[in-house]
């Protein structure tokens, strides 16, 4: 566990410059429905689109309430190009009227909850919790799960199996940022294919697991 810590610790030093993923951006504002919708506008959409198309959105609306007042045409236009845009606004669409109906207007802060969302799974229900409510969650995507066995912590096929592996070897102080820093850090760092293994501040505690050409 020492060395897992020591690892994230010289990661997150070595990313405090680079810019970190939309989703912690509009995390900053500590409103959990902002987080939600971002986390839905983000999913197979590059962080800068989906930054842009967060900001068009939430001029126009920004509470549940607002939201369904907005027709699926507009919002559709308004969060182009994010990927799979139509199907999104349907989705934003729903989630904003059974959080009316069922909630009170308010995103629910626990999982099982969230995961009752058409259109939410759990990557983003944990971004939720750990991002809109600082509740500790571990939230794996394509990168943190790429990391996770890069770096030889585990050997696990899918995203939930590292999670539950995270959650057993990572202390709970770190869940909620770890997502920020190893996203960031697979960003600009430790890509998919030919990493910068020169430039990473934790080559020497890497053994490289998988890579098959690196700078």
């Amino acid at each position: 566990m020492k060395r897992i810590v020591h690892t994230l610790t010289l990661i997150r030093e070595q990313i405090k410059a680079s810019t970190v993923p939309s989703v912690t951006l509009v995390s900053r504002k500590q409103d959990p429905y902002l987080v939600l919708i971002s986390c839905i506008l983000s999913l197979r959409t590059k962080d800068k689109t989906t930054m842009e198309a967060s900001r068009r959105l939430f001029v126009l609306a920004n509470t549940p309430q607002k939201m369904v007042k907005l027709s699926v045409a507009l919002l559709s236009k308004t969060i182009y190009p994010v990927g799979f845009y139509r199907n999104k606004a349907k989705v934003i669409s729903g989630i904003s009227r059974r959080l009316i109906r069922d909630f009170q207007g308010r995103v629910p802060a626990r999982l099982e909850d969230l995961l009752s969302f058409k259109g939410v799974g759990r990557k983003t229900a944990n971004l939720v919790l750990g991002l809109g409510y600082k509740i500790p969650a571990i939230c794996v995507d394509t990168h943190v799960h790429r990391i996770s066995n890069r770096l030889g912590w585990m050997k696990t096929k899918g995203p939930l199996h590292t999670e539950m592996a995270l959650g057993r070897i990572i202390p709970k102080n770190y869940w909620i940022e770890m997502n920020t820093i190893l996203v960031t850090f697979g960003q600009n760092i430790c890509l998919p294919v030919s990493p910068w293994c020169s430039k990473c501040a934790a080559e020497n505690l890497c053994p490289k697991i998988g890579v098959n050409r690196f700078r």
